[in-house]
């Protein structure tokens, strides 16, 4: 059984545990330790070494531990068990923060309740995976709820989820946030490459630009855009394609795809992306909710999605009709993207309703003060610390 922590004057510490070290589950806890650190409390974060996670965290002064642990579970999963385990010992948080199915596995493995225990899914690990392999993903994930004190969904639909599954656990749903700082700084109706004709350093072309960011892998459905892209050119010959972002599937998209799909790679900063778009699209097969689209609406551009855990608490409910599709519907998709890029007033109006929707109900500090309320809860800490308020 936990005790109550001691108040003393020492600031709350946590360890956030973290596979994979790059995407949105990165972007995430990068917000979160900034966060963190600015509200003056002791962070350390154990993550594969040499990821932009560790770099990022590094740079903003929190502790970083290399934990080379692997996506997936495997021959190695006991030495990253007790590897992790060591490092908790180690650093000796109030409390642990396991971020996604792998790191949420070994955590919980390590701890089995000894210390506060935060899980934070990022999408449910046997939505992945199918059969036999899901079966026991469901069951493992009722199991680790008696270990957990607090599990963290970033959508109601992703609470849901756990739930239908099976998963009894003590909730809390933090939507993810977006630094509007950073993805603000192109006004709502600015005109955009397919406007002006000039292009950006992007090097679009001249054509409408229609952005899908994330990593190439099945879930993100990048299949499905290629799939639908020539639906796509029939209404629109001159639109452009890019997937920013690597992958496992890159190779085969790149097999797959024509000449009006450009390829990025791996980039370190998403935004000029967002800006050179007329439409960003994410066709994901699961979420919990994704942070592509919050991003891009913070940059005032119009988004489709599929209806996956997130999506509807993500958009403005007025743009459910026009930018919702079903997974895995390559004609609904196509049809959805053609309407918007032969539209120019229609995607400057959802732009600008889409950044006023960011801008009030996703700022990244609403979801770091949330986080933290969990955090003096489990540890039994009054909030003391100053913070700025939050815009509304």
């Amino acid at each position: 059984m936990l005790l109550p922590r001691e108040p003393d004057s020492s600031p709350l510490s946590v360890l956030h545990a973290v596979q994979p070290g790059d995407g949105g589950v990165a972007r995430v806890v990068a917000d979160l330790v900034r966060d963190q650190l600015r509200a003056g409390m002791r962070v350390t974060v154990a993550c594969p070494p040499g990821t932009p996670l560790a770099a990022d965290v590094r740079t903003e002064g929190a502790d970083v531990y290399a934990w080379r642990a692997g996506r997936d579970p495997g021959p190695r999963l006991v030495r990253e068990t007790i590897d992790l385990a060591r490092l908790i010992r180690t650093t000796g948080p109030d409390l642990v923060h396991a971020h996604s199915a792998k790191a949420g596995l070994c955590a919980r493995l390590a701890l089995r309740g000894a210390r506060p225990t935060v899980y934070q899914p990022h999408a449910w690990s046997f939505e992945a995976v199918e059969g036999t392999v899901a079966a026991l993903a469901r069951r493992w994930e009722r199991r680790a709820a008696r270990w957990t004190h607090r599990v963290v969904c970033v959508s109601e639909a992703e609470r849901r989820t756990g739930e239908e599954a099976g998963v009894r656990a003590s909730w809390s749903v933090i939507h993810n946030g977006v630094d509007l700082a950073r993805f603000a700084d192109t006004p709502a109706g600015t005109p955009t490459p397919a406007d002006t004709g000039t292009g950006t350093a992007t090097d679009t072309g001249d054509g409408p630009v229609v952005v899908c960011v994330g990593r190439l892998c099945r879930q993100k459905g990048q299949d499905v855009l290629l799939a639908a892209w020539p639906a796509v050119l029939a209404e629109v010959p001159t639109a452009r394609l890019v997937l920013v972002g690597d992958g496992p599937d890159g190779d085969r998209l790149r097999a797959a795809a024509g000449p009006s799909v450009r390829f990025t790679g791996s980039v370190d900063d998403t935004a000029p992306w967002y800006r050179a778009a007329d439409v960003v699209v994410l066709p994901s097969r699961w979420e919990g909710m994704a942070l592509a689209p919050l991003e891009a609406m913070a940059s005032s551009r119009p988004v489709v999605v599929s209806d996956v855990d997130g999506a509807r608490e993500s958009l403005p409910p007025a743009h459910e009709p026009l930018c919702l599709v079903p997974p895995e519907d390559p004609a609904a998709l196509a049809t959805a993207l053609g309407r918007l890029l032969g539209e120019r007033e229609l995607r400057h109006r959802l732009g600008r309703e889409a950044h006023e929707h960011v801008l009030n109900r996703f700022d990244v500090r609403r979801t770091g003060a949330a986080v933290a309320d969990v955090y003096r809860e489990l540890a039994g800490v009054r909030g003391t610390e100053h913070r700025e308020p939050i815009a509304q």
